[in-house]
């Protein structure tokens, strides 16, 4: 029932997760459908591909971030 909600008013997205500063992951607040968007507007379906993909891509953001953030500090 809900896919058929988005299907005629289309998707209400809301941010779940911000994978670096440029890309977002968001999902439906109805069918809990999933994807990510660029700061380009490039809009791609999340596959399982993609969210590890994205997984990798936050741990190193993270790893590179905290790393200048030390390095700052001294």
């Amino acid at each position: 029932m809900k896919k058929f909600l988005c299907t005629i008013f289309g998707h209400q997205y809301t941010i779940s997760k911000r994978i670096t500063s440029y890309l977002k992951s968001y999902t439906c607040v109805d069918c809990n459908d999933r994807m990510a968007v660029e700061t380009t507007d490039n809009s791609r379906t999340l596959t399982p591909e993609l969210v590890r993909i994205n997984q990798t891509l936050e741990q190193v953001y993270l790893k590179r971030h905290i790393a200048a953030r030390q390095h700052r500090q001294y």
